[in-house]
């Protein structure tokens, strides 16, 4: 009977504990994983521009491919540089030669003018915009509160 009761008795056996000795090197690996991927890029805004609001607002789906131009009624902006109307379908064009050859494909021009600028400085701007062959541009706002 004795022998019996040894069977049907549960034996105290232990969970044996988790390996953790690789989720250092996981957890480094899906972090460089990210900083490589993730591309951020912020521009010093030099240029003092407050931008207009608009009814019909969408943001931009692809950002690798995007040049900031901030424009006010004195001054240009290309990204984090100051430049002039001359010199502007030539930085537009070494920006360009900075994307893969896929993102200078669907360069994007994103216009940033603030919304006391003249028409005119707007024109000379898209006409050098022309000269650079960067022809799809976006022009930035704000969503009007209706």
């Amino acid at each position: 009977m004795r022998h019996m009761q040894s069977i049907f008795r549960r034996s105290s056996r232990e969970m044996p504990g988790l390996n953790l000795a690789s989720m250092p090197d996981l957890i480094f690996t899906v972090l460089f994983f990210f900083m490589i991927v993730t591309h951020m890029r912020h521009d010093d805004v030099k240029v003092r521009y407050q931008v207009p609001a608009g009814t019909e607002v969408q943001k931009l789906q692809q950002k690798t491919a995007v040049i900031n131009i901030y424009v006010s009624a004195s001054q240009i902006q290309v990204n984090s540089q100051l430049t002039d109307i001359n010199h502007l379908a030539a930085l537009i064009e070494a920006e360009r030669k900075k994307l893969s050859e896929e993102n200078a494909e669907r360069l994007t021009v994103s216009l940033k003018a603030d919304k006391h600028t003249p028409m005119g400085v707007i024109a000379d701007v898209k006409e050098a915009l022309q000269r650079s062959f960067a022809l799809r541009i976006n022009y930035s706002g704000t969503e009007a509160a209706q």
